[in-house]
């Protein structure tokens, strides 16, 4: 099978100009099929103080009530999305951006939960993933440019983890291409001190991840990011990384990320 790199950008990496320009330099140097998913909640968190609009997370996931939802629709698709797909056409990479309404990419539904009001918030459907129209981008010599929102089908968009999105994605795909997911940030993968970037753990598996989470080492914005590196390990993606944004190009996984593992 053809190979494919799925790579999930987030953290200070999406809010720093300097740190962004070099991952996206590195991006495009990357030879082969490749997708890029992006976040980008901390610039949304950014623009909702300056308008006094209050937000609230659980467990890193956001509650987007109806003026979150604006304000990540404008961030994430127009903001974050347009000078990601513009600073990568500078430098002769074909990208082009999308969400997940455009093309039907990426269909998700309303999170229901017994005791949080999520909002708008989606969670990806199990058939979700438009395999046949990103296959089409791709072969048509496109990198598609994917930010965090989705649609249900009937005309709503909605605010959906960008982790979460570069797992679906990566699964779905894996059907047809030989994938790896490449979640980047500015840390060098999971570490045991967070104030330590030395401290990072080469390789991850479930009983560790587990453990560190019950003592605490692990929490907030890391939890849905290693469960769905987790899932998407279990549903047949060859190869999973946490990393920092530098190890992509040079895959310094060992030194600067975290494989995670099944077992």
């Amino acid at each position: 099978m053809e190979k494919l790199q799925i790579i999930k950008i987030g953290g200070n990496i999406i809010d720093d100009p300097n740190s962004l320009r070099s991952f996206l330099a590195d991006f495009c140097r990357i030879e082969g099929l490749k997708i890029l998913v992006h976040g980008g909640g901390k610039l949304a968190t950014s623009l909702a103080e300056r308008l006094g609009i209050p937000q609230t997370l659980v467990e890193g996931r956001r509650i987007t009530d109806a003026d979150t939802l604006d304000i990540a629709v404008m961030v994430y698709c127009g903001l974050i999305n347009k000078n990601i797909v513009a600073a990568l056409q500078a430098s002769q990479c074909n990208a082009m951006g999308f969400c997940g309404a455009d093309g039907n990419l990426v269909k998700s539904q309303k999170r229901t939960h017994a005791e949080i009001d999520f909002g708008y918030v989606g969670d990806v459907l199990r058939d979700g993933i438009n395999v046949k129209q990103m296959t089409a981008l791709l072969e048509a010599g496109i990198v598609p440019v994917i930010s965090a929102i989705t649609h249900d089908g009937a005309g709503t968009l909605l605010n959906t983890n960008a982790d979460t999105m570069a797992a679906k994605i990566a699964v779905a795909m894996s059907a047809s291409f030989d994938v790896s997911l490449i979640c980047c940030f500015e840390k060098n993968g999971v570490l045991l001190d967070p104030e330590n970037d030395e401290s990072h753990l080469p390789v991850l598996n479930p009983q560790t991840y587990a453990e560190l989470k019950e003592k605490g080492i692990i929490s907030k914005g890391m939890i849905p990011k290693l469960d769905n590196a987790f899932e998407a390990t279990r549903s047949g993606v060859r190869t999973v990384v946490v990393c920092h944004a530098k190890a992509i190009l040079n895959r310094t996984y060992p030194d600067h990320g975290t494989l995670i593992v099944s077992r």
